[in-house]
């Protein structure tokens, strides 16, 4: 195993393959690429989707009793789950509300692509540059055919390459931007089923008599 690992080659190959993922995504994307492995773990859809249900309950309830400027006082340990809910309470009509649901939902949604699409580089140029390197090896060896001394290196640069960018994309890469694909449609998933359920709430509460009756109880 210990002559799988040769420091110089692999960093040559992470350097080669991070400048090429940063050429073609930017700076930006990179490093949101990189922040998006923090979650990847520890990261639940669908322990998120049942709390934001279960609050959706009470959400409901306290705009049925209170009316839409008291739904924010439900606490949710949700980011997204909390500013929907401000926003319900805070928008006077509910087109506001919806476009607000549509524009942050597409916006999440353009943010896990370009994570995905910065791991789906990698898993790209890996092994073409893990091709180059293979080249760069074999003209080694065929430059040095007279020094059998130096077609040991230049035969194990060649190889060395190739296994880094076939482990870098099939093992790392292209795993990674999977799960962040799946954790993506899971999660847009159900924060679009809850807007859809806060601007339901938000047109039933918005009806002129609903309101009248909630100030008369109020």
């Amino acid at each position: 195993m210990a002559h799988l690992f040769d420091p110089l080659t692999l960093l040559a190959m992470v350097a080669g393959i991070g400048l090429v993922a940063l050429f073609q995504n930017g700076a930006r994307a990179l490093g949101r690429a990189f922040a998006a492995l923090v979650p990847l773990l520890r990261a639940d859809p669908a322990k998120d989707r049942d709390a934001a249900r279960a609050a959706m309950l009470k959400i409901d309830q306290v705009a049925q009793l209170r009316g839409l400027a008291c739904t924010d006082r439900v606490k949710t340990a949700n980011p997204y789950l909390t500013e929907a809910a401000r926003k319900l309470a805070n928008c006077e009509k509910t087109e506001q509300f919806e476009l607000w649901a549509a524009q942050s939902l597409a916006d999440r949604a353009q943010r896990h692509g370009a994570a995905c699409k910065v791991w789906l580089s990698i898993a790209d140029a890996a092994p073409a540059l893990g091709m180059a390197g293979t080249i760069i090896g074999l003209v080694g060896m065929f430059a040095a055919m007279d020094d059998p001394a130096a077609l040991g290196p230049s035969m194990a640069l060649a190889l060395l390459t190739t296994f880094y960018g076939v482990v870098i994309a099939n093992v790392i890469a292209a795993p990674v931007a999977t799960r962040l694909a799946d954790l993506s449609e899971r999660e847009l998933a159900w924060q679009k089923e809850v807007t859809d359920r806060m601007a339901a709430i938000a047109r039933r509460e918005n009806v002129p008599m609903r309101r009248a009756s909630i100030r008369e109880v109020a």
